[in-house]
């Protein structure tokens, strides 16, 4: 697994993608009364037992590797998607690069299962991350759910392409989700240094 170092190195440049943000964000505060699933509203991101298990897990670095690859794939499936449904050329291209980007989705949530095994003890809904995951399991069955209407014929090209759409919208959202307490997280760790802005677009990525 890779340093904590070089995980900050890859948050700093990716600071917004689903399970790469999990590897490397370390205290978040919650609003009073928040509970179920995560946190409590002063406690850490990571337990220090938690943290040394995240630097010592190998699948951090499979992590910090497929999440970045996995937006920049998203991003060029959405190009086609959104090409075919302006022009109606391409169908075969969108195709494709979506089935790509459900394969890459399969296996960041797979490995990230195993990750947050490895560092939390449990393979879903881990303390800190329960409402992350639960939006996680929808994003993966739209995915899932445009494979098999794909596979089975059950909708023509437009309807493929709007279903389509409407996965990468709830990863878009899943994404968010992460990287707002991972912003709130390190803005825990720094909280002498100024808040920073909002992202700006290059940063938007998950």
């Amino acid at each position: 697994m890779m340093s904590s170092g070089i995980v900050d190195r890859v948050i700093s440049l990716v600071d917004c993608c689903p399970w790469q943000a999990t590897t490397g964000s370390r205290t978040v505060h919650h609003a009073p009364g928040f509970s179920v699933g995560g946190p409590s509203a002063t406690g850490p991101l990571y337990t220090p037992a938690e943290r040394r298990r995240r630097d010592a897990s190998p699948w951090t670095r499979v992590q910090g590797v497929l999440a970045p690859l996995q937006f920049a794939v998203f991003l060029v499936s959405l190009y086609f998607v959104l090409r075919y449904l302006d022009t109606g050329s391409g169908y075969a291209l969108a195709t494709g690069s979506i089935v790509v980007k459900t394969l890459v989705l399969y296996t960041i949530m797979v490995t990230g299962s195993i990750w947050e095994k490895d560092v939390f003890g449990c393979y879903l809904f881990a303390r800190p991350f329960f409402w992350e995951d639960v939006f996680s399991i929808l994003v993966l069955a739209l995915h899932t759910a445009y494979l098999l209407a794909l596979v089975a014929g059950l909708l023509g090209a437009q309807h493929l392409m709007v279903l389509a759409l409407a996965a990468y919208a709830a990863y878009v959202v899943n994404a968010a989700q992460f990287v707002l307490k991972l912003r709130a997280a390190r803005r825990g760790e720094r909280p002498d240094e100024p808040q920073a802005g909002p992202p700006g677009a290059a940063r938007i990525a998950s």
